[in-house]
């Protein structure tokens, strides 16, 4: 499969949703992670990164303006123990009760299928990064838009390639209703040398009037420690540099 530029195919797709990269650093010794959530609608577009104690959430940047909080309030990122749990919906907290639970990701997204929002049926996306930064992708989709059948895919990458990264996210292309993503996670280069900058390059690529918010983490594999960038379209912008183990 060939390495994309992960910089060159945001800028040729204006709405790929939202998308999820894990991968390695250019140097070895730090898992990469990119989220990042995009709208079309005025109830898409009113939302924020907003850090925890565990990761991220999304939060309304207007709450006068929040229509219906369902499908875009949710926990993107949560750590559970030393794993990192990354998705586009509240799947997230399922995953991370399956965990806690001494069960698998794979077990908890079995228990879950696409979003209720026909006619687009928007796939829910998921990662786990683990310790050593081996990772894991899934994607959770209506059959071609028919939500009379769900199909779960699972993706296993146990020795990632440095400067190396899977990116998936949940729409193919822009078109009315949005068809799900197709195929594998896509192979992406990861050469940028810290999370600003990586971040600084991503966000820059992303569609201007569609993009919302981005979320990009370093883990350094040898002490855990997490260099993570906030980057919201709404307010202003955040860059925390932890420098705390797990």
């Amino acid at each position: 499969m060939k390495i994309l530029d992960i910089n060159e195919l945001l800028q040729a797709h204006p709405y790929p949703g939202r998308g999820i990269v894990l991968g390695r650093s250019a140097d070895g010794q730090k898992a990469v992670i990119i989220y990042f959530i995009m709208g079309r609608s005025g109830n898409s577009r009113n939302r924020i990164f907003e850090a925890t104690g565990d990761g991220i959430r999304t939060r309304a940047y207007d709450e006068s303006k929040m229509v219906d909080p369902s499908l875009i309030i949710y926990h993107p990122v949560r750590r559970v123990g030393e794993v990192t749990v990354v998705t586009n919906g509240d799947q997230t907290d399922t995953i991370r009760d399956s965990l806690l639970a001494g069960k698998s990701y794979i077990d908890a997204l079995r228990t879950r299928c696409y979003e209720p929002d026909g006619p687009n049926y928007t796939p829910r996306i998921s990662g786990v990064v683990d310790q050593d930064g081996s990772f894991c992708l899934s994607i959770l989709k209506s059959a071609d838009g028919d939500p009379a059948c769900s199909h779960r895919y699972f993706y296993e990458y146990d020795a990632p390639l440095a400067g190396e990264g899977r990116f998936i996210h949940t729409y193919q292309e822009n078109a009315e209703p949005l068809p799900s993503f197709e195929g594998e996670p896509r192979r992406v280069s990861v050469s940028a040398p810290d999370a600003e900058t990586l971040a600084s390059q991503v966000w820059a690529s992303l569609n201007e009037d569609n993009k919302v918010s981005l979320f990009v983490q370093y883990i350094h594999l040898a002490t855990g420690e997490r260099e993570t960038v906030i980057l919201n379209k709404h307010g202003e912008q955040a860059h925390a540099a932890s420098k705390v183990p797990n």
